[in-house]
């Protein structure tokens, strides 16, 4: 079915509009925007939040961080610069605004760029899919392999997020000769136990799956007895995960567990950007995963340790998703109009950085509207 064309609907053009903003010099106004648009400030917020699933001001946030964090890592231009240049009054406001997102300062982040979760301008045209990697090329995934395999021959394994990209991985040997075994869990729903993968840890996580144990082992254990039995045979692990964070608590999951088993080879963390389908490699130090597994998903809080920006981004989120009055619950009480099927596929396309499948919104929008089926 073709896709009605949207470019001049109002939000876009609140869109385009604001993206115009944030580099310009003069602080963007909520009333020029109104008047602009013939609208009043109020229903221009509105309209926006309604349509995109987040504030005005947070999404120029979000967008200007990320502008200015390609800044820093691409250019060699002042920071103070960087900062006036998105709109900021000082560096000082600049470094706050940036931690505040990232967990991190620019200055630090300059000094060592790490993975972040992108968030990217919307388009009411765009249409999302599955988690996929674009693999009609893979130079990047070659010279990936290629420099792992120098420095350790064939004694790797690829811990990959989900069955399909397991598949794609393996049918097509992406990482040559090396191992490969996929976790098929969402560790970002549900209660955990602090052991992982103990039996405790795959009872409780059976439960909460609405599954048997036996099927939970099926699933997500079996297909990982390469990890479980040869795991100090092996020099280096490479762990594949996007930036959500459906992936992102995943990753936290299986790191925490190498710690757990006392692992003392290599760890890569390939950051997949399902966006632009980029590939980053960081290698990972272990020692503090375990604590913040334990914090984060154990007791739901935020941790003090430093961490990836990525990980920072991706455990916000999920802390804010434990209160009952978060941006998804609102979203979903104020699109009571929608179908069921339609509202998942509507969250499905605004909420990208949360990494959810369809399954997890169908339970956020029965828990929402207090059903046990379609409206």
């Amino acid at each position: 079915m073709k896709q009605p064309d949207t470019s001049n609907h109002p939000v876009q053009q609140m869109i385009d509009q604001i993206e115009q903003s944030l580099t310009e010099l003069e602080n963007f106004s909520l009333i020029q925007l109104g008047q602009q648009m013939g609208y009043s400030p109020f229903y221009c917020s509105f309209l926006f939040r309604h349509h995109t699933g987040i504030s005005i001001k947070k999404y120029m946030l979000l967008r200007k961080t990320i502008l200015a964090a390609a800044h820093l890592s691409e250019t060699n231009e002042r920071i103070i610069d960087i900062a006036m240049q998105y709109g900021y009054s000082s560096q000082e406001s600049f470094s706050r605004a940036f931690k505040d997102v990232f967990g991190i300062t620019p200055a630090a982040y300059r000094r060592d760029p790490q993975p972040l979760q992108m968030y990217a301008r919307r388009d009411l045209n765009e249409t999302r899919g599955a988690i996929r990697m674009d693999m009609t090329t893979t130079e990047v995934i070659v010279q990936l392999q290629d420099k792992v395999e120098q420095l350790h021959e064939q004694d790797i394994l690829n811990v990959l997020n989900g069955q399909h990209m397991y598949e794609k991985f393996r049918s097509n040997q992406w990482m040559g000769a090396s191992d490969y075994v996929p976790f098929n869990e969402a560790m970002c729903v549900h209660e955990a136990t602090e052991e992982i993968f103990s039996e405790s840890f795959c009872s409780i996580r059976a439960r909460g799956h609405d599954s048997t144990l036996s099927g939970y082992e099926q699933i997500v254990i079996y297909p990982l007895h390469q990890l479980f039995t040869n795991l100090h045979d092996y020099k280096c692990i490479v762990l594949w995960f996007g930036d959500d964070m459906f992936c992102q608590l995943n990753l936290l999951t299986m790191i925490a567990y190498l710690e757990q088993q006392h692992y003392s080879g290599t760890v890569y963390f390939n950051t997949v950007q399902e966006q632009t389908y980029d590939v980053q490699q960081t290698e990972i130090k272990l020692g503090t995963f375990a604590s913040l597994y334990k914090q984060v998903v154990l007791h739901h809080q935020m941790p003090t340790e430093p961490m990836l920006p990525v990980m920072y981004q991706s455990i916000r989120l999920y802390l804010q998703l434990q209160q009952s009055d978060n941006e998804l619950t609102r979203h979903i009480a104020a699109h009571r109009d929608q179908s069921e099927s339609e509202l998942v596929r509507h969250m499905l396309k605004l909420f990208p950085h949360y990494g959810l499948g369809d399954t997890q919104y169908i339970e956020w929008i029965r828990q929402v509207r207090g059903e046990s089926g379609e409206k």
